[in-house]
């Protein structure tokens, strides 16, 4: 941890300026990204399976490289270059966004700004969580992760406002959401490595591998968790489509999303200090129930007032979640591997949530949206089961240690 205990607004100088940063660069990325099908499809006549590919493939490409750059933050023993570097890729996409002329150019663009985010992502969380002391995890990652939902509302709300002022001008939005990005990096002025190179760098040589052999059965036993619990969570903008059930009109979907952020943003650093005060583990499992628990009621309902409640309760399954994950991750990998462990965390997220999404919108295609959430609820229910079985192995090691 940074030997400099100044705080500001209760949080680590380092935890407050990475929310910061994270704000400024979802603030620019949900800029472009909430216009994006629009420039692709009226702009240069892109059929909508190149989005779903394009978007597909590039997450499943940075969830991959978050496992190598994390490896490699924590044997080159450094987190905020890494960092650095993979905001000021992705920020340069933005700007370049406005000479596109062909969709070759635009998916090559967006492999570019996912392989800055599979580059910063796990070495930012490791700089992050070398910053704070154990009993302030849950409320740093909260505070970072509500910063992140902040920009994400931002965005969408900016690109509203300025694209009638810039008569639509999609190209002229793009240069305006590099503007905002710049301003991501200028603020990795006032963040520090918590650590030096020799602290992080392992003690013994750690060949790089997407096995995960070198960590501790209860790590490996929590991903499965992870990664089963979210082969059942399907993307929010697919979700969304719930209001087409309801027979609402257009302004009904992103009403709705900000429904489901704003709870995020508001719920994410309160449960990030319950988190620090009950433990990971306990909130974890209560925000998984809660999942389930929005699940079944939008399975069930047609009616706006239970659709609106469904998003606020899957919006404080988020907050319970996002942040505390990582938390939680932190203390289950040796210090020498954090990154790469935080990188394994993430690929487990986002490649189940791959799975999620494209199972769950074949179901939503062919047979509807609630035999959709029925489906998520089940797969939800399993990694549950698997993530409660964390407690057995506790209770399994304590015995052993104990006889």
């Amino acid at each position: 941890m940074l030997k400099d205990n100044r705080k500001i607004f209760g949080l680590q100088r380092n935890v407050f300026f990475l929310g910061i940063v994270s704000l400024f660069n979802d603030f620019s990325a949900e800029m472009v990204y909430s216009v994006m099908p629009a420039f692709l499809t009226v702009v240069l006549g892109a059929p909508p399976v190149f989005l779903g590919f394009m978007e597909g493939f590039v997450d499943a490409l940075a969830s991959l490289l978050k496992i190598f750059s994390g490896w490699l933050s924590d044997k080159m023993g450094s987190r905020k270059w890494f960092a650095v570097w993979g905001y000021a890729l992705s920020v340069a996409t933005r700007s370049l966004l406005a000479f596109v002329t062909g969709l070759g150019q635009v998916f090559s663009l967006r492999v570019v700004d996912r392989l800055g985010k599979g580059l910063r992502d796990a070495p930012r969380d490791a700089l992050l969580s070398e910053s704070v002391d154990s009993h302030e995890l849950g409320k740093s990652f909260g505070y970072h992760r509500a910063m992140d939902t902040v920009g994400a509302i931002l965005g969408p709300l900016s690109a509203i406002i300025f694209l009638p002022m810039l008569a639509y001008n999609y190209r002229n939005l793009f240069l305006l959401s590099f503007i905002i990005g710049i301003l991501a990096v200028i603020a990795f002025i006032f963040v520090r490595e918590a650590k030096t190179k020799e602290e992080i760098k392992p003690k013994r040589s750690v060949p790089f591998s997407f096995s995960l052999k070198n960590f501790e059965p209860k790590f490996k036993l929590y991903l499965s968790a992870v990664f089963i619990f979210g082969m059942g969570v399907m993307p929010v903008s697919l979700m969304l489509l719930k209001v087409k059930d309801l027979g609402l009109d257009g302004l009904a979907t992103p009403l709705l999303y900000l429904v489901y952020t704003i709870t995020f943003a508001l719920c994410a650093i309160p449960m990030g200090k319950f988190a620090d005060k009950f433990g990971e583990q306990k909130i974890l499992m209560i925000g998984f129930f809660i999942a389930i628990l929005g699940y079944l009621v939008l399975a069930f309902t047609n009616t706006i007032l239970l659709t609106v409640m469904g998003f606020i309760i899957f919006g404080l399954y988020s907050a319970m979640t996002d942040g505390v994950e990582r938390a939680f991750a932190t203390k289950l990998v040796p210090r020498e591997q954090l990154a790469q462990g935080q990188g394994f965390l993430q690929s487990a997220v986002g490649l189940s949530s791959l799975v999620g999404g494209s199972l769950g919108g074949l179901i939503w295609t062919y047979y509807g949206s609630s035999f959709a959430f029925f489906y998520g609820a089940a797969m939800m229910v399993a990694g549950l089961l698997f993530f409660m079985m964390l407690n057995g192995l506790n209770k399994h090691r304590d015995a052993e240690v104990y006889n």
